[in-house]
């Protein structure tokens, strides 16, 4: 049976103090939580009931066998989460200074597993064949993983929607947004959903402007441009005409991190469902605002029902 989503891409530990509004260097104590883009949105598909898979790779180590046991844990099918021995499972390290300042630290070097991903050890065909197919910026930044997600996205062709995170990272490219900008020119020549904030439309492409962003994306190829306007909302402009600009729900910030995968979780969701634009945003709105005001990421992902309430009063409680 086919999945309904498959994501690829960004998986690794992250370490958040338990600490709100300390700076790092006074942390003493943290919770560690299952993370990374690609793995956050299956999980937050898996919370909506949906039928989900990771493509990614760990180092061979106890936090890698950390993160097999936390897919699992949350309903995300890990059969093509492998393992590199040579290289270290990432760990991130983050401060949380509400509303709205979160530092990310990123420890993956020498490289991370999860740029390992090789074309020749993709399954295509259940690619192919899932409901929707998910891929990150990050998965374009360096070989063989850029590769790999960009034979994953042209084996789509035509198979159904097919969503390209913008996801952009500036400290996991070379070069900068030129040297990323044809990369991603050429990912969005195939997806048909393309997902970013400002900073992130910029990159790909030249335009900051939202609606003007939104038509460049389609312009790019895509038939659904969902551009994230931090507290203006969000714009999704469809290739058929159809759009909305839905206002942010009312929440108060604890840790704004993991916000947008709640989102393109439920963006999958929604498009799977065939919901109206609309209704789509909206829903998903809830399901970043709702991890918004939660410590977690992965673990603080919304179920339906609790999207919904959020929906009905109008904020999140």
């Amino acid at each position: 049976m086919a999945y309904d989503l498959i994501t690829m891409g960004r998986l690794g530990v992250d370490l958040y103090p338990l600490q709100a509004g300390v700076p790092l260097a006074q942390v003493t104590a943290f919770g560690k939580f299952l993370g990374g883009s690609a793995a956050n949105v299956a999980v937050a598909a898996a919370r909506l009931g949906r039928r989900t898979a990771l493509i990614s790779r760990t180092g061979d180590d106890p936090f890698g066998e950390y993160l097999h046991q936390a897919l699992g844990e949350f309903g995300v099918d890990d059969r093509w989460v492998t393992p590199v021995p040579a290289l270290p499972t990432p760990v991130t390290f983050c401060e949380i200074f509400p509303p709205d300042d979160f530092p990310l630290y990123f420890y993956r070097h020498p490289k991370a597993p999860d740029l390992e991903i090789h074309a020749h050890d993709l399954d295509l065909d259940a690619v192919r064949a899932a409901r929707v197919f998910w891929v990150t910026g990050t998965g374009l930044s360096e070989e063989p993983s850029r590769t790999a997600t960009l034979a994953a996205l042209a084996h789509r062709a035509g198979a159904g929607p097919t969503v390209f995170d913008l996801d952009w990272r500036p400290m996991f490219w070379h070069g900068g947004p030129d040297a990323a900008r044809p990369f991603y020119a050429e990912a969005l020549r195939h997806a048909t959903v393309a997902v970013g904030n400002l900073d992130e439309v910029e990159v790909a492409t030249g335009v900051r402007e939202p609606h003007a962003a939104a038509r460049a994306l389609l312009d790019a190829g895509v038939r659904l441009a969902v551009v994230k306007q931090g507290p203006k909302g969000v714009l999704a402009v469809s290739a058929d005409g159809e759009s909305a600009e839905v206002p942010p729900l009312p929440v108060e910030v604890l840790n704004g991190l993991g916000a947008g995968d709640a989102f393109g979780g439920s963006l999958c969701h929604g498009l799977l469902a065939g919901r109206d634009l609309e209704t789509v945003v909206r829903h998903a709105n809830a399901a970043g605002a709702i991890v918004a005001s939660r410590l977690e990421c992965s673990s603080a992902m919304p179920t339906a029902a609790e999207v919904e309430a959020a929906l009905g009063a109008g904020a999140v409680r």
